[in-house]
């Protein structure tokens, strides 16, 4: 995957990370192990899920980030990214209008989308990229219908903005995503140890 990914970040215009790393308490318990495996440049997604330690360990993941060469970017709670000074916010589709006020704070802001809607106001309202799910079929239990490297094409062509492409994304599918458009790729379980 981190081969696909530094291909898909070579030839594009896009400037960041190329490959995203998503936790989740229950897939991804050992987050420092999978930090230390991700290449130079990659971005992590901490997301607390309302963790009670989610601060320190925001600072702990920070530092290892910093260490590694790695973004860190907070899901869901930009006041946490802005008191730890991490380099971005991921925010779920939900949340998605809250980029308007993010950017110019100096942080990255990425945003799940789920159609090409809610893709086209994520960038409207100043996200900088959109994460879009579920590409091919996923063990996630948000994860919707698989729309395909296909329709992920056509929606990153509609969206005319930059896409990470998530959901069952491996090994064995990311090179399947080098011509539709996308900017990254992310991936929960298939990063870990």
């Amino acid at each position: 995957m981190a081969r696909t990914a530094a291909a898909l970040g070579a030839r594009a215009a896009w400037r960041k990370p190329s490959l995203l790393f998503f936790t989740d308490p229950e897939r991804t318990p050992d987050i420092e192990a999978a930090m230390r495996r991700l290449p130079r440049g990659s971005a992590v997604v901490y997301r607390a899920f309302g963790a009670p330690d989610a601060e320190p360990r925001a600072r702990r993941l920070l530092v290892l980030a910093r260490t590694r060469g790695l973004k860190l970017l907070i899901g869901a709670d930009a006041a946490l990214a802005l008191r730890i000074r991490a380099d971005g916010v991921h925010l779920p589709e939900r949340l998605a209008a809250r980029a308007r006020g993010l950017r110019h704070r100096g942080l990255l802001v990425t945003t799940a989308a789920h159609a090409l809607p809610a893709a086209r106001r994520a960038l409207a309202w100043g996200a900088d990229a959109v994460v879009v799910s579920a590409i091919f079929p996923s063990a996630s239990p948000s994860a919707g219908p698989p729309m395909g490297p296909v329709r992920l094409a056509g929606l990153v062509r509609a969206t005319g903005g930059p896409v990470y492409a998530l959901g069952g994304v491996n090994d064995k599918t990311a090179r399947r995503l080098l011509p539709t458009g996308v900017v990254g790729i992310a991936a929960v379980e298939a990063l870990r140890t």
